[in-house]
């Protein structure tokens, strides 16, 4: 079956599966992806203002002729603008909507030293009309704690990284957020097989996904939906999008198998892969060090050949 409709806390309900405009893409022109997104059968998307395109997310959606009930919109705000109320109108203007249906805090870091306040807008958004939903992103249980003493309308969400190697961290996170009623969205959760192919999980996922017809990637996302987190993710290739989406036609993982992907993941990734994404990145920065180095070296060499050269000319 299709992915089902989450409900939250305020009486609204969310998608369980979003695509996302993600910092991947931040300051691109996405409207092609959003819309191959839209087109597959997405209804929800996942934008904001630090992303830096949400007008790509507008054009999109406008161009797919679809009515605004049946497109599920989040924003963030990043608070590069303090001025909440403002730069929620200035996403909608980018948009080209009334209204979002989630809107967020896109980091604690936004608001610090300012949480009530800047939150007390957030409630005056949503009492406006301009947002159904208010919520939080990468919150940890002290921030939230903090936030709640303040706050009359309790926000409904908490977007946060998730899978299977930080399942063992965030596990009293999510324990958190069921006691608050505050629904868990994930990000990242294919890290395991993007970032750190060949870690502790991946047996794991081979013999779920052997068993069910499926890949590995869709066994992740299975075991994400059966935590009750609202995936979301992106990607630019349509078979991707299908890849994700037939995820809600599987059957669900089997209690065991569930226990078998916490347990693996709870090990992390190798030292080993650790060690060998640090090194690439430290090939990377010592191969761009030693371009620069050559180039100076050249230009130092052209420099001290010209110096002759103009000399006997005068």
């Amino acid at each position: 079956m299709p992915f089902p409709e989450i409900p939250l806390a305020d009486g609204n309900t969310i998608p369980s599966i979003a695509f996302g405009s993600g910092t991947a893409n931040k300051g691109k022109d996405i409207h092609e992806y959003v819309e191959n997104a839209l087109n597959e059968g997405f209804s929800h998307l996942d934008t904001a203002q630090h992303y830096m395109n949400e007008e790509s997310v507008g054009v999109a959606i406008r161009e797919s002729g679809l009515s605004r009930s049946d497109v599920f919109v989040t924003t963030k705000w990043s608070g590069s603008n303090p001025d909440v109320r403002q730069s929620l109108e200035i996403s909608l203007v980018k948009l080209g909507l009334d209204y979002v249906d989630l809107f967020l805090i896109h980091f604690p870091e936004a608001a610090k030293g300012k949480l009530e306040s800047v939150w007390r807008v957030f409630e005056e958004v949503r009492e406006a009309g301009l947002t159904r939903s208010i919520g939080v992103s990468n919150f940890t249980i002290k921030e939230l704690e903090e936030l709640l003493k303040v706050a009359r309308v309790k926000p409904v969400v908490n977007q946060v990284q998730f899978h299977p190697y930080n399942w063992a961290e965030n596990k009293a996170l999510l324990e958190f957020h069921k006691k608050h009623g505050i629904l868990t969205e994930g990000y990242s959760s294919l890290l395991p097989v993007t970032r750190y192919p060949g870690g502790p999980v991946d047996s794991v996922l081979a013999r779920a996904a052997k068993r069910l017809n499926a890949t590995p990637t869709q066994i992740i996302f299975s075991w994400v939906k059966a935590k009750g987190v609202v995936i979301v993710t992106t990607t630019s290739k349509r078979e991707h999008l299908r890849e994700y989406l037939a995820v809600g036609d599987l059957p669900d993982l089997m209690p065991e198998e569930i226990a078998a992907i916490d347990e693996a993941g709870s090990t992390g990734p190798s030292s080993t892969l650790r060690l060998i994404t640090l090194s690439r990145t430290a090939v990377q920065r010592w191969r761009n060090w030693l371009l620069l180095s050559i180039l100076l070296t050249f230009v130092l060499y052209a420099m001290q050949r010209a110096g002759p050269l103009t000399a006997q000319e005068s």
